[in-house]
């Protein structure tokens, strides 16, 4: 039972449920739902397909950090003895080709961007991590990849709306600079720069929410959002030490559910935002039992 557990904490469940919010937001963005269709298979997919692709690239950035963890997190299943390296090695293949292989089954189009999707978590993972600029970059694309993903449940929509996935490259960065200080601590202006991208990414959404009619609900979204992100990074300011910027990055990628949530009211799709903000609590809940990173 140990290493069963020891294996779901490696894939990060509270950080999977906001992967999924991605994908039902672009199910939003696509407009599916509002088609006369009985038929979800797409959707059910794509939800699989991101679980297989965050899980597979979480799992993998385990793998890859394993001598660091051994320092900094000795806790993780990894150095902590639980799970081999090359046992979570074979767990995040297996994933990674299970979230590829998923999307084919909706389309050529969803297949090709969950391989690119996979493509880029690898690279991530083994290369650009480690660097300022690429590393934060790089993280903002596999979200926004994740929400083109979820468009693709519309082929054609993916033409039409797949600029919308830099609006989660640029908050992902905001919350993967921030992440940088989760163990030594941080410099204030690194938060500063990410609240400025924060409040980007919130001005895109308000943008198309007045362009579409939906302003008035989507602000409702909006605003839980600013709050969720906002107070653990002002006292991340306040306190730029390790503790204070972890709850910052906590709060970051639990608030992408509200994120998602926003993109759905700004398309007019009010209750599948009521769906994806359902997910909130049970993301919490697992986020008061495994790492939210």
């Amino acid at each position: 039972m140990d290493r069963f557990i020891g294996f779901f904490r490696l894939t990060r469940p509270a950080n999977i449920v906001t992967a999924v919010s991605d994908i039902l937001a672009g199910v939003a963005i696509a407009g599916f739902l509002t088609e006369q269709t009985s038929d979800y298979a797409p959707v059910l997919w794509l939800v699989l397909a991101t679980i297989g692709l965050y899980g597979g690239g979480v799992v993998l950035n385990d793998v890859f950090d394993a001598e660091l963890d051994a320092t900094e997190r000795p806790e993780r299943p990894i150095p902590s003895g639980l799970i081999s390296v090359g046992e979570a090695a074979r767990l995040a293949v297996f994933l990674l080709v299970l979230g590829v292989f998923s999307a084919y089954l909706v389309s050529q189009l969803s297949g090709v961007l969950a391989f690119t999707t996979a493509v880029a978590v690898v690279v991530y993972n083994k290369w650009s991590k480690h660097n300022a600029f690429f590393g934060p970059l790089n993280m903002g694309l596999c979200r926004g990849l994740n929400l083109v993903l979820g468009i693709s449940c519309v082929s054609a929509q993916v033409s039409a709306y797949w600029y919308l996935g830099f609006v989660p490259v640029v908050y992902i960065a905001a919350i993967t600079m921030i992440s940088r200080g989760e163990v030594h601590g941080g410099r204030r202006s690194t938060l500063y720069v990410a609240a400025a991208l924060y409040l980007v990414a919130m001005a895109c959404i308000v943008g198309l929410s007045w362009v579409h009619g939906h302003i008035v609900v989507t602000m409702i979204f909006i605003l839980a959002w600013a709050f969720m992100v906002f107070l653990p990074l002002r006292e991340a300011v306040r306190i730029p030490e390790a503790r204070m910027l972890a709850r910052s990055v906590r709060a970051g990628v639990l608030a992408l559910i509200l994120m998602n949530a926003a993109w759905a009211a700004a398309f007019g799709a009010i209750y599948l935002a009521i769906v994806i903000v359902l997910l909130l609590p049970f993301s919490l809940a697992l986020a008061r039992v495994f790492a939210v990173t």
